[in-house]
């Protein structure tokens, strides 16, 4: 016997751009990942950026944005709490080091914008979904005949 209605409501057009949106953020943070491993491993930079030859700073900041990164890109990937929490840890990190340390770590006024620009479309996605979640509370249905 066959239910009358499916179990599992349909995505509408909002929530399906989301999770696409999620996913391209999720890539992105797995190059960044993937930028500071060769970077660290001396795969990149011409071997200038390897661990060891890197300042205090530079290997706090490197070996913490490694990590976090493609950790953010899972959580993303899967559309699970927590990975826009720890992609905010990271992209604060970004932020922190390009923007108010810029004398230790260089100025990368291009990294801050594209985070700040992700932060924004994610809020306006949230803004989005939360709106429609409410609208569709507000509609009455009827179970009777």
């Amino acid at each position: 016997m066959e239910t009358d209605s499916p179990t599992i409501p349909k995505r509408t057009l909002a929530d399906i751009l989301f999770i696409l949106f999620l996913r391209l953020v999720a890539v992105s943070c797995f190059w960044f990942g993937l930028q500071y491993w060769a970077m660290l491993v001396g795969y990149s930079l011409v071997g200038a950026g390897r661990f060891d030859l890197l300042s205090l700073p530079w290997k706090v900041a490197s070996t913490s944005l490694a990590v976090l990164f493609p950790v953010a890109s899972l959580g993303l990937w899967l559309t699970v709490s927590w990975g826009p929490v720890i992609w905010v840890l990271a992209a604060g990190g970004q932020i922190l080091m390009y923007g108010l340390l810029p004398d230790i770590f260089g100025p990368n006024q291009l990294i801050i914008l594209l985070h700040v620009m992700v932060a924004v479309v994610y809020w306006i996605f949230r803004l989005l979904l939360w709106l429609e979640k409410r609208r569709h509370r507000r509609q009455v249905s009827v179970d009777l005949p």
